[in-house]
């Protein structure tokens, strides 16, 4: 499916065209503009709906002209299509300078559509459109409730956004238990629920709505309790790639249920941070999870993230690892004092704080290409304890 932009200030011959677009049945137009936009404003059109093709109209040559120019220098890929009322033969070459390669008119017949649309894909799967979509995507996924898992991924994400010119945002996908909008005392009456309600629809001026300001922070929060909400995971892919335009680096706070949206957002993660605590309940359910995420084939971007470690811990990290089976990439201290001072606040912790310290330096360990070191495997006698008795299978897709 084609996502397609039309800019023609004639808003007859534009609404003719979208409809003649739509009527072919394998293009969908993501935005309607009826004005040539500045430069700003077509960056934030791009950013926000990722058009593939545009079809920009030449009522007015010289503007026209302009904003074909622009999209060749920001070097985007997006291929345009020149539109008018009549195969002007003046028209037809002052678009042929501007680098247009496909031209069509009214009445937009939907042969001459087809064939243009045939060239448009065959330029596009030469050379796809990039549209700048980061991949500094990290869900954070707890073996059980209660280990810590919003508090890290809040604090994680905040240090991210105070690095020199990046955009980070915080989806809370906790939908049966979502603290977020508690612990930052956030009024917004909007939700990560109403911005999935919305995706497909998605844009620069809507996404404000739905997002919080915590600092340099957006957040988008869980709503109220709704543990029977099922989510479209079209649609959440949706919403995915429009963050994935607009930001550059998107965290995912998970339930940690595994339901199908989760399953779903981290196929679109680079990592998958498991946190667990070195308890027997915290790493027994890690490693049950670890037993599904394998069967999902997504092993591979996990990393264990080992929380609230006290000076004399239940097990060691080496022994977690064995239990685990995987290396642990990260320990966080407790810092109970620090992180009740927030809450009370209703802010992020103090990034002075010694636990705010290891957030921001976690942070810049992310964004760090990914290293998978090797583990030394030594058995020890307690690892039968945890040794999972049957296997576990992900379900089939429906």
């Amino acid at each position: 499916m084609l996502r397609c932009m039309i800019v023609s200030p004639d808003r007859e011959m534009g609404a003719h065209l979208e409809g003649a677009v739509l009527a072919l049945g394998e293009v969908t137009v993501c935005r309607t503009l009826s004005a040539y936009p500045e430069e700003v404003e077509l960056m934030r059109a791009l950013r926000a709906h990722g058009p593939q093709v545009i079809f920009l109209s030449f009522e007015s040559v010289e503007k026209a002209t302009e904003v074909a120019r622009l999209l060749e220098t920001l070097g985007t890929g997006v291929q345009v299509v020149g539109i008018h009322r009549s195969m002007d033969p003046m028209v037809l070459r002052e678009s042929m300078r501007a680098g247009i390669r496909e031209f069509i008119a009214v009445p937009f017949e939907r042969r001459v559509l087809v064939e243009s649309l045939c060239g448009v894909k065959d330029l596009l799967e030469r050379s796809p459109v990039a549209n700048g979509a980061t991949t500094e995507i990290f869900s954070f996924l707890p073996s059980k409730p209660g280990v810590g898992t919003t508090t890290l991924a809040l604090n994680i994400s905040a240090a991210l956004s105070r690095r020199p010119k990046q955009q980070v945002v915080l989806s809370d996908f906790d939908l049966s238990c979502g603290m977020l909008r508690f612990l930052l005392k956030l009024s917004n009456s909007y939700s990560v629920i109403d911005a999935v309600e919305y995706a497909g629809r998605m844009d620069e001026n809507l996404w404000p709505q739905f997002v919080s300001e915590v600092e340099k922070l957006h957040v988008v929060h869980a709503g109220h309790l709704n543990p029977n909400l099922r989510i479209d995971p079209v649609r959440i892919r949706s919403l995915v790639e429009f963050m994935r335009r607009n930001y550059d680096v998107l965290c995912f706070d998970l339930s940690g249920n595994l339901e199908r949206y989760s399953v779903e957002i981290m196929q679109e993660s680079k990592r998958i941070l498991l946190i667990c605590t070195p308890e027997i309940a915290s790493l027994h359910l890690a490693r049950e999870k670890m037993a599904y995420l394998r069967a999902m084939d997504l092993d591979e971007r996990v990393s264990i993230v080992l929380n609230r470690v006290s000076k004399r811990p239940l097990f060691t990290r080496e022994q977690v690892e064995e239990i685990l089976d995987m290396k642990v990439v990260r320990t966080f201290g407790n810092d109970y004092l620090a992180v009740n001072r927030a809450i009370t606040a209703g802010k992020c912790l103090d990034a002075s704080s010694e636990l705010g310290k290891q957030c921001s330096s976690f942070g810049d360990q992310l964004l760090e290409p990914v290293k998978r070191p090797a583990l030394d495997q030594k058995k020890g006698k307690f690892l039968e304890f945890f040794t999972v008795t049957s296997p576990v299978h992900a379900p089939a897709a429906k």
